[in-house]
């Protein structure tokens, strides 16, 4: 059934597409500043530094709100494989199941049970007590990330299966799965992004504040604008060595890319016919978005391509039309004409993604980190020996960049998940094709569901994310407006220490540490 010209697998895809990225924007920030936080724990408890205290308080606020609204939307993201996807989780099931579970029993009450302690634990129990919950809490976000990246490169390169009887993959070898050099590459990859998204938060917000506090007249000797400094070089710096240890294992990944997903990486490059050596495309014109390379041209760099893929400036780099030739070989020009493809069996595969997608987000996602590195270096001559930048476009222009890196993230996701179009499970080319595991995502939505249905539950979905947004939005707008301040407006006092590594119990604490 087709609603406003889509059917259910179209809407369905759109509406995992839409949570998934929603959810998306908060983890790289919770797992980049959770790190943070506590290595500014960690200086406070070394140094006992005013500036140091004040800084774990008022980030480690924005953490909390972002960990909360994560996990919140991150719950969808379960429910949708039994609803929309039941066909897909009864293929993966006996490969996800170990994996998910161990996301949720350990990481998940690692991360969750150690956060509250931290939280509560304010003036109650030792100070590195206090400060090993907190890094508990962190390498237990740390560890749930890796499974569920674990369990996502898995369909991009299935290690560690054999194909049962009834043509589902059958569990054989855990710790293959655990050590798959796919996962290795994108956690890698993902931790030093969620890294560069937390060091332009620190940089844009740290940046406002100081410039907002010298147009102000206030003083450069106090704790506050420590804080604010600390904050911005902290920041600069992560964001500087992350987008070099992005670039990085992300050539890692796109090497094992070309071996793994070679029409993926070819798309991206909207590579139509074999090169050797293969030049890199800067700019494509032409009818990317209707998949027709005859009619694609590109402004090129000669021989980098090439080196992207193979390490080396000669190596032939496969195109698009010859790629889309051996995949229908191998895998088959029509889809099996069985019920289970819906409205699909029976019709051609077009093995090749939506190039123009491909294409975009992945000079989006490498543009919009480019960007952020660029912020960090202003930042960091800005306010190098004591100075205080006070360029509007500068610092606003700073400001507005904590965006980069978050739409940075989002778009190496859709690159990564629909380059794999049109399978869910992407077959494995190291093995031979007779002991391959592969899944159409024509085949893995759920059966009877409707396209009315899944409009209902895509546009209430929505809604409810959209409420978020507007909620989690508010809440760090005002904290950060407010800046290193309680509740009542007055600057965070700090806890007298005994002298015996304890901080005596306050009774307001908590409540300052909250609101």
């Amino acid at each position: 059934m087709d609603v406003l010209g889509m059917d259910t697998l179209d809407i369905a895809r759109w509406q995992f597409g839409i949570t998934t990225v929603y959810h998306f924007l908060m983890v790289p920030l919770t797992i980049g500043l959770g790190i943070l936080v506590a290595v500014m724990h960690t200086m406070w408890v070394r140094t006992d530094k005013p500036e140091w205290l004040r800084m774990t308080r008022f980030w480690g606020r924005i953490y909390l709100i972002n960990f909360v609204l994560g996990v919140a939307t991150g719950l969808v993201q379960e429910f949708q494989f039994g609803l929309a996807w039941s066909e897909y989780s009864r293929f993966v099931g006996d490969v996800f199941g170990s994996l998910l579970a161990l996301e949720a029993l350990l990481a998940f009450f690692l991360e969750s049970t150690f956060l509250g302690l931290w939280i509560f634990g304010w003036g109650r129990i030792p100070k590195r007590l206090h400060l090993a919950a907190l890094w508990a809490a962190v390498i237990g976000s740390i560890v749930s990330a890796y499974f569920i990246i674990a369990a996502n490169s898995w369909m991009q390169h299935p290690v560690g299966v054999t194909v049962g009887e009834d043509g589902r993959p059958v569990h054989t070898d855990f710790l293959a799965v655990l050590t798959n050099n796919t996962a290795l590459a994108a956690f890698s990859h993902a931790i030093v992004a969620a890294l560069m998204v937390a060091g332009a938060l620190l940089v844009g917000i740290g940046l406002w504040h100081l410039r907002r506090r010298k147009l102000a007249g206030q003083p450069a000797t106090d704790v506050d604008h420590a804080v604010w400094r600390r904050s911005v070089r902290l920041g600069g710096w992560v964001s500087l060595a992350a987008f070099v240890l992005t670039a990085l294992t992300g050539d890692w990944q796109g090497k094992l890319m070309y071996e793994q997903q070679p029409l993926k990486m070819s798309s991206a490059e909207a590579l139509c016919e074999t090169e050797a050596p293969a030049s890199f495309s800067i700019f494509a014109w032409g009818k990317l978005g209707n998949n027709e390379c005859d009619d694609v041209h590109s402004l090129t760099v000669p021989y980098v391509l090439s080196y992207l893929a193979h390490g080396d400036f000669s190596t032939a780099v496969p195109g698009v039309n010859e790629l889309q030739e051996e995949y229908a070989a191998v895998y088959g020009e029509t889809y099996p004409d069985d019920p289970s493809f819906g409205d699909k069996a029976g019709e051609p595969i077009d093995y090749t993604p939506l190039l123009a997608v491909t294409y975009w987000s992945f000079r989006l996602m490498i543009g919009m980190g480019a960007v952020s590195a660029g912020v960090a270096a202003y930042a960091l001559w800005s306010t190098r020996r004591g100075r205080v930048p006070t360029s509007r476009i500068g610092v606003y222009g700073s400001l507005l960049a904590v965006g980069a890196p978050f739409v940075a993230n989002a778009a190496g996701w859709i690159f990564t998940e629909m380059g794999r179009q049109p399978f869910v499970v992407h077959p494995n080319p190291d093995v031979p094709v007779e002991d391959q595991v592969w899944f159409f995502t024509a085949q893995a939505v759920s059966p009877g569901i409707s396209a009315a249905e899944v409009w209902t539950s895509l546009i209430a979905l929505t809604v409810v994310y959209a409420a978020l947004a507007i909620v989690e939005l508010w809440l760090i707008g005002r904290f950060v407006r407010a800046g290193v301040t309680t509740g009542d407006g007055s600057p965070t006092p700090e806890p007298p220490d005994d002298g015996d590594g304890e901080t005596p119990r306050r009774d307001d604490d908590v409540l300052q540490f909250a609101y």
